[in-house]
């Protein structure tokens, strides 16, 4: 039964691996044990932000999943609350497996409960299956978004 949670320190080197696994992550995060000392730091400010949630899902305790939903405050849209979730992985052997739509169910009713107006995520150009699936859950194309490595 695949259940969904907040992460805990000893999910870190799933979810990395997570991210590391696909022709994008490869490139840009390490998988290595033992973990670079930047994820665990980024893992305790994640957990320490009420407004960020960092989460896995998990089938009979293996981590097959993960999501980081952060809450962001704004004036916009009357003052409303928007869900923006990134970071969103489904580990390689359960793929295609209906895993993805339960977990954004669940991300989308975690924003609910919080009283978000909008839920929004950005993704890769080049992650085509990706984009089929969001417009699927009901998402539209509606921005272009912009992004600059320091």
């Amino acid at each position: 039964m695949i259940t969904f949670r907040k992460a805990q320190a000893s999910d870190l080197p799933a979810i990395v691996a997570m991210l590391a696994d696909d022709a994008l992550g490869a490139a840009r995060e390490d998988a290595s044990l033992p973990l670079a000392q930047g994820y665990v730091d980024a893992f305790k400010a994640i957990d320490a932000d009420p407004n960020q949630l960092l989460a896995v899902a998990v089938d009979g305790g293996e981590v097959i999943g993960t999501l980081q939903i952060t809450f962001l405050a704004g004036l916009s849209r009357k003052g409303a609350w928007r869900g923006q979730i990134e970071a969103v992985r489904i580990a390689g052997h359960r793929r295609s497996g209906g895993i993805g739509r339960r977990m954004f169910e669940w991300a989308i009713d975690q924003c609910r409960a919080r009283g978000c107006g909008l839920v929004q995520l950005t993704t890769d150009k080049g992650r085509a299956d990706a984009h089929r699936f969001y417009e699927g859950l009901g998402f539209t194309g509606s921005h272009i978004g912009y992004k600059k490595s320091l």
